[in-house]
């Protein structure tokens, strides 16, 4: 049988991984009930199997029956700190726990692909290596799996590397969607802490009223965005907390603020670094106050290689049919830390649409939203993506 015939034949058992994985979300690094519903999934296959020290991953290596190089797949397992709202009989079981972000799904097709490619291991011309991975969410995950030597479980580094992400809109259900090129944005942290000093509010002029800075710093950022970057690669600045004083008649000492800093390419993940601590010094010096500033650099631009960007959507429509792949036209400005492996391996990060029927995809709650929806009925398609670009590109 062709990988969506056999997909299909397994749905019931993949739903029920599914929603047991959806019922008891782990969060972070550390996902030990998750960790043993994944090898429970794998068991009795001819897998070899590790799991990580530092985390609660789990890497297994197929061997082809026949030789050639290496391929990786990967599917994230962590949940978000969100409580869930909807009305499901396999809802969370755990209040401000919920897999709001389909990594759920992800941990299901990669287990289902990992059965699929075990049963024609004899065809197989070399090895696969799954990457159950914890800890996307912000953690690093992927980074602390490579560090324990992920890439090479099968020996040697592989010659591609894929993953695949649902999302609740956005998509028709069942779309599979790529570019070659940038696909998610590189995400960094700017933090800043304005030091003033306080004072009684009925009278400013005898204090350095930091909130008043600190808020022209804000608008002055976005000003500083349109004028410095081009539109066609673009950045985005977003201010997300922000935090001064103790009550209204009060000028605190200090206030302070962290902004999400999104890029696309290096030169202005680098640019942009400088441009904001030059914003807010320029604005501190000219109200005489200080101001303290940090960044954190988080994930990566996730990089498609144009190759494999282009494999992976004629390998979805010879199994699917026409108008099952769609190439993104622009990239987005969510990130990924499948960034880093895609920086060590060629590869191609795609989405796959898992609106469930009955919601508009145009309108319905997207990826982290305490009432995201995926529909069980992607299971089997992503399933068999999975196992097909596998097998395709060892052949």
């Amino acid at each position: 049988m062709s990988f969506t015939e056999s997909a299909q034949d397994m749905r019931e058992e993949l739903v029920q991984l599914r929603h047991s994985l959806h019922t008891t979300p782990e969060i972070g690094l550390h996902l030990p009930r998750t960790q043993e519903k994944v090898l429970a999934a794998l068991e009795g296959l001819p897998l070899e199997i590790k799991t990580g020290t530092a985390l609660s991953s789990v890497t297994a290596v197929l061997r082809g029956g026949r030789p050639g190089p290496a391929v990786l797949l990967r599917g994230d397992m962590d949940a978000l700190p969100v409580t869930e709202k909807n009305d499901l009989t396999y809802r969370s079981e755990l209040p401000g726990q919920m897999h709001a972000c389909g990594h759920d799904l992800h941990t299901t097709m990669l287990a289902g692909a990992a059965r699929l490619l075990s049963a024609r291991r004899e065809e197989l011309a070399g090895d696969v290596i799954f990457m159950f991975q914890p800890g996307e969410e912000g953690h690093g995950g992927a980074e602390v799996m490579i560090g324990e030597g992920v890439l090479d479980a099968a020996g040697e580094r592989p010659v591609a590397a894929y993953g695949m992400h649902v999302v609740s809109s956005m998509l028709p259900p069942g779309l599979f969607s790529a570019r070659p090129g940038p696909m998610m944005a590189a995400a960094d942290v700017f933090c800043v802490t304005v030091k003033g000093r306080g004072g009684h509010g009925s009278t400013p002029h005898r204090a350095l009223d930091p909130i008043q800075a600190a808020c022209e710093m804000v608008t002055s950022m976005q000003a500083m965005v349109t004028r410095s970057f081009d539109v066609f690669d673009p950045v985005v600045v977003t201010v997300g907390t922000f935090h001064g004083g103790s009550k209204d008649n009060i000028i605190p000492d200090d206030a302070s603020f962290e902004a999400t800093v999104r890029t696309f390419s290096r030169e202005n993940r680098d640019l942009i670094q400088r441009r904001l601590v030059e914003v807010v010094r320029g604005v501190a010096a000219a109200h005489g106050l200080e101001v303290e500033t940090s960044f954190g650099m988080g994930y990566p631009v996730t990089v498609n290689d144009e190759s494999e960007a282009g494999f992976v959507g004629r390998t979805a429509e010879e199994l699917f049919g026409p108008g099952r792949f769609f190439v993104t036209p622009n990239p987005i400005m969510g990130s990924e830390d499948f960034s880093y492996v895609l920086e060590s391996v060629p590869g191609a990060f795609t989405f796959l649409g898992a609106c469930p029927p009955g919601r508009d995809p145009a309108t319905a709650p997207y990826n982290h939203s305490a009432e995201a929806l995926f529909d069980d009925a992607v299971l089997p398609d992503g399933t068999a993506l999975y196992a097909a670009l596998a097998f395709a590109r060892l052949s």
